[in-house]
């Protein structure tokens, strides 16, 4: 057996189900709840962004957030079978043609949004 079979054993059980979350793909606006533990009290806190890239597989997959706070841009990367992540929502579905949305951040205004699948809203340069 190899190393990596091996490891992959190990995190098995560690993994969420398959159906924990719903089908969500890069440019779609998400709400991410997370678990945050102050002292001995514990609250949810939904993070609402685009998800601008996914990354890895099995226990090591992640994906990265990004809203705009105060005019500036925040991006978090959530580990996916974190059992600090309650539930994630799908918000919108955006239209994106590329598996990493970096670009959107040199963006300001109007040219920040993406093109929703559903309503044919159309992207402004």
């Amino acid at each position: 057996m190899s190393k990596q079979a091996i490891i992959e054993g190990v995190t098995q059980d560690q993994l969420r189900p398959e159906g924990d979350f719903p089908a969500f793909s890069v440019g779609d606006t998400l709400d991410v709840h997370v678990r945050i533990i102050e002292g001995d009290k514990e609250r949810v806190q939904v993070y609402q962004g685009v998800l601008i890239a996914e990354k890895g597989r099995g226990i090591n997959r992640t994906i990265t957030v990004r809203r705009i706070v105060a005019n500036e841009g925040v991006e978090r990367i959530f580990p996916l079978h974190s059992p600090r992540i309650a539930k994630i929502e799908v918000v919108r579905r955006g239209d994106a043609r590329r598996a990493k949305l970096y670009f959107l951040r040199n963006r300001v205004g109007k040219s920040r949004r993406l093109r929703d699948q559903r309503r044919g809203l159309k992207h402004v340069n």
